[in-house]
């Protein structure tokens, strides 16, 4: 406590200290050091000191905290002076200089009025704490042992301040709150633990008066504490609190002065709730400093177990490794045994063969030098004696030369492949599962597993038990996974059992082109189409399960190609009308095929599919036509206009046609008008070729005028728009006209 008794500007304890406005302390004489002076008419921004001044008492209060004590506030050095016969003098008037004083600790500055110093209270409560505090250091030091004489009696005894009705008498005195507790009321009010452990309790004076006297000791001595008198009226001491202004008052401040229609209260009582308010505030406060040291000796055993699991992991992690490393190695060995066996048997094939050939090479060869011989012979009849004979074996020599056997029967090549990039990604993939219990799965027990060639790792051995783990990789299943137009379907099973359930799937799709993979679909089917893909285009897909315990591994990848120009042939696609996209007013039938409108307006419908890549064709025919409308075809982007014709905006591009004549439309631009148009059971055919970015447009399997549009980039879709008078059929699914004029 010695540390909140100092002066920050002298360092020494308190003396006649003096409480500034911003609720820290200094010496009189400190603050006479450190005041200056300010140039005429600047007054610092912060507030004067004046006796009339509201300070900030809830920060003021806070000095309780820091020095252990009650807070309190003393009486104001009066600003008259009393001459001997006790008339009150005036001090003569001194020309006001503009001074402004700045507090050592926060360097919040503070403007002087007249009063300069003495307009800031004293601080009577922490000059008699500093008091206390040395009378009590200079007794420590010289050693007084008295044994406790009889207590006086009941009539002199010291009563406890803080009983409420018939308060009984005081057991024992607190030094530092200067307040006297019976037993009940020091075990409510002041225990013995926390901030109050500090506090030394000693018998009532009347106790260790009589104390002393028995002993022959002798006792500190005790300095009378003066009253704190009224600022206002200095004659008169405090005994009321103003509740309002949170000071304290005398009775002329309640009969004649400001305080007269505040709400004030006895001094006693408020100061008796005060103190109670304090202790009970520091016994939670003590609680709360107990509850921190635990957690300090908590965080720092934390230190060592982390030190500790840290060295366990890293050399379980290191087991876990090694283990793959010799899997992997048991593994190599096994495949270089399947090696050198297939080089053993096509080195014995091979040598086999060149023993029997280098044979028959060597026969074949002795025979021809014997013939030759034969044909030198001149004689005629002997050589016709053996000539049959020889043909014969010519003959048959010849005959064992037969095709293929002069071909090797073994290749040099080994027709053995080792596929290693799903194991390669799946190293490079390797990290660590969410869950503490994914981690306490003995991976060491899994390659254990596939290194005595058990097909399947398992995540668990047989006989093991173990808590619930993140889902196994689901098997995607590939009989059920197909393509159709730009459209993917996929399905996938579990087949390990799941300890705790699985919530949903995550159903992952690259971009087509070999980039990075996006969620397509989260949820608790095992079966899932995904529209409006690219058409001829591969992608990857891959799927996962997770449950509350984590998010699984990944399945095998599958590779869905949407369709393409193979053969050199175009892509053929099938769609619909699709209802969602289509304007109010438009009616669909026949399974979307086939569309009408209610409105005398062109309203437009699109289709299902979408284009961005390859040749498409696909043809419109007119069911309905009355009274010679102009229902437009083409294609348009997903967002173009509903509510009017087709191509009137940027994006849309179409022919619209009545039955005379057609022009191409696009941003309201109207261009190439051609002859010919539509009746009752036409057709009106759209090819787009999305390898050339052209646009083209048949009526009645003709070229209709030249290439409508070129230079087309970008998503589009088929669209039709119409109004009453019309009703068209939808037919896809058709082959590329050939007559196509450039």
């Amino acid at each position: 406590m010695e540390e909140e008794l100092k002066c920050p500007v002298c360092g020494s304890l308190f003396k006649d200290p003096i409480l500034l406005p911003c609720s820290h302390n200094v010496c009189l004489a400190c603050a006479r050091n450190i005041t200056v002076q300010t140039p005429e008419g600047e007054t610092p921004v912060q507030s004067r000191a004046s006796g009339s001044s509201d300070y900030d008492y809830l920060d003021m209060d806070k000095m309780s905290l820091y020095s252990e004590t009650d807070s309190g506030y003393g009486s104001y050095t009066p600003c008259q002076l009393k001459s001997p016969n006790g008339v009150r003098v005036f001090p003569p008037t001194i020309p006001h200089r503009h001074c402004s004083l700045t507090c050592p600790l926060c360097h919040r500055s503070v403007s002087l009025d007249e009063r300069g110093l003495r307009g800031f209270p004293r601080n009577r409560l922490l000059e008699a704490i500093v008091t206390r505090y040395q009378q009590n250091r200079s007794a420590t030091t010289t050693s007084s042992s008295s044994s406790t004489s009889s207590s006086s009696s009941s009539s002199n005894a010291v009563k406890c301040q803080l009983c409420d009705r018939n308060p009984v008498d005081a057991a024992v005195m607190c030094e530092q709150c200067d307040v006297f507790y019976c037993n009940a009321c020091q075990q409510r009010c002041h225990p013995s633990r926390g901030p109050l452990a500090k506090h030394r309790l000693v018998p009532p004076p009347n106790q260790s008066a009589a104390g002393g006297a028995a002993g022959g000791g002798q006792a500190p001595p005790v300095t009378a504490r003066k009253p704190a008198t009224c600022v206002d009226h200095e004659a008169e001491n405090f005994s009321m609190y103003c509740c309002t202004c949170k000071a304290p008052v005398c009775m002329k401040c309640l009969e004649e002065g400001k305080h007269a229609k505040h709400d004030v209260k006895p001094l006693a009582v408020m100061w008796k709730q005060h103190k109670c308010q304090i202790s009970q505030a520091l016994n939670g406060v003590s609680d709360k400093a107990k509850d921190a040291k635990e957690f300090l000796v908590q965080l720092k055993n934390m230190l060592q177990q982390i030190q500790e699991n840290g060295v366990e992991f890293e050399a379980c992690l290191v087991a876990q490794c090694d283990s793959l490393i010799e899997a992997l190695t048991r593994q190599k060995a096994k495949l270089l045994t399947k090696v050198t066996k297939e080089k053993e048997y096509k080195l014995k094939v091979v040598r086999d063969q060149i023993t029997h050939c280098t044979m028959k090479l060597r026969q074949t060869t002795g025979m021809m030098e014997y013939c030759l011989e034969v044909l030198k012979e001149n004689d005629p009849s002997g050589f016709l004696q053996i000539s049959d004979a020889l043909i014969k074996r010519v003959t048959s020599s010849q005959d064992q030369w037969v095709k293929g056997a002069l071909e090797p029967k073994v290749g040099p090549e080994f027709d053995l492949t080792l596929n290693t990039d799903s194991l390669l990604q799946t190293i490079l993939q390797l990290d660590f599962c969410q869950g503490k219990d994914v981690q306490e799965n003995p991976l060491l027990k899994q390659m254990q597993a596939a290194g005595s060639g058990e097909a399947e790792m398992e995540t668990e051995g047989p006989g093991v038990e173990s808590g619930p783990s993140v889902p196994a990789a689901p098997l995607l299943q590939l009989e059920k996974c197909c393509t159709r137009n730009n459209s993917a379907t996929l399905a996938w099973r579990v087949t390990v059992p799941q300890g705790s359930p699985i919530e949903g799937y995550i159903l992952e799709l690259d971009d087509g082109n070999g980039g990075q993979y996006r969620e397509v679909y989260v949820g608790k089917e095992t079966v899932c189409t995904v529209d409006g893909l690219h058409f001829n285009s591969s992608y990857n897909a891959r799927v996962k399960a997770y449950n509350a315990i984590g998010v699984g591994p990944y399945s095998k990848t599958v590779v869905l190609k949407t369709s393409d120009e193979s053969c050199q042939l175009p892509a053929v696609a099938w769609f619909t009308f699709d209802p969602s996209s289509a304007h109010r007013d438009i009616v669909l039938s026949n399974e979307n095929q086939t569309v009408s409108c209610n409105s005398y307006d062109d309203r437009v419908v699109l289709g299902t599919a979408a284009f961005s890549k390859g040749v498409h064709y696909w043809e419109v025919s007119i069911d309905r036509y009355d009274n010679h409308p102009d229902p437009a075809f083409g294609i348009a982007r997903i967002n173009t206009m509903k509510d009017m014709m087709l191509g009137k905006d940027d994006k849309a591009w179409a022919m619209y046609v009545d039955n005379n004549r057609s022009w191409f439309m696009h941003n309201n631009s109207h261009t190439n008008r051609a002859e010919g148009g539509i009746t009752k059971g036409s057709t009106v055919g759209v090819l787009l070729d999305l390898t050339k970015h052209t646009l083209t447009f048949f009526i009645n399997k003709e070229q209709h005028g030249p290439t409508a549009f070129q230079n087309l980039d970008g998503v589009f879709m088929p669209a039709v728009s119409l109004n009453r008078n019309v009703q068209v059929t939808l037919v896809t699914g058709l082959e590329v006209p050939k007559n196509i004029k450039q």
